[in-house]
């Protein structure tokens, strides 16, 4: 049953990694019609704070309970931040580097970056040393980045 969950999240994870193609695609036509990558991530940011906003009330939690304002660590409030700068770039990115190069490029940041996470157990990850396998992968990743960005096409 284990290894049935185990593929589900990974098929979940691959369905986000879709949309994130997806959501740059959208959100750089939201810029070419509003001639500004920052008013895009804007109403971008606009609509999915209603989306989950109506989703935080349809769930019927309290906000706020007791103590769970001060028990966070200050790192973790910069979310919103990181999730604006992410959505702005990719917006501006998006038309320069088209949706593959946009795409790996993103996941190699996240491949090295997740490296350096797990090997440390920061921001909240489980600790998981680092194995030749796993080396192993983010350099196939990078390399892809190399082929990918290498190739004659748009902008070249």
């Amino acid at each position: 049953m284990a290894n049935f969950t185990g593929v589900i999240l990974v098929l979940l994870s691959v369905i986000v990694g879709t949309t994130l193609a997806s959501q740059a695609g959208v959100n750089a036509q939201l810029r070419t019609g509003l001639s500004s990558p920052l008013q895009a991530a804007f109403i971008s940011f606009v609509i999915g704070t209603v989306v989950l906003g109506t989703l935080v009330v349809l769930e019927g939690k309290p906000w706020f309970p007791s103590g769970s304002l001060t028990n966070l660590p200050w790192w973790a409030w910069l979310g919103g931040f990181l999730g604006a700068f992410n959505i702005a770039m990719s917006i501006y990115l998006a038309p320069k580097l088209g949706a593959l190069a946009l795409a790996i490029s993103i996941v190699c940041g996240q491949v090295i970056a997740s490296l350096f996470y797990d090997q440390y157990g920061l921001l909240g990850y489980p600790k998981i040393e680092l194995s030749p396998h796993r080396i192993g992968g983010a350099i196939l990743i990078v390399i892809g980045v190399i082929l990918v960005a290498n190739h004659p096409g748009k902008g070249s």
